[in-house]
């Protein structure tokens, strides 16, 4: 016999992790943003929606990574 410990199998796979696609669909897609109109702020609907998806990308990422991250139990 070893005297290795046997250690638990790390998983990866949680389902939060599917909200990490709702950034990238909504940029590889273009044929939902190639538009003009409407216009915001002078600025056509391609830029501002393209900045829209900044902060939806950053609050995606923040709530994917504190529902997965672990408490520091199984390391």
């Amino acid at each position: 016999m070893s005297d290795i410990p046997t250690r638990r199998r790390r998983t990866d796979r949680s389902p939060w992790y599917w909200l990490l696609l709702v950034p990238i669909v909504l940029l590889v897609y273009p044929p939902l943003y190639n538009r003009d109109d409407p216009v915001v702020g002078g600025m056509p609907f391609f830029y501002w929606y393209q900045l829209a998806v900044v902060p939806i990308g950053v609050a995606c990422t923040v709530v994917a990574y504190r529902m997965t991250r672990s408490n520091g139990k199984d390391r």
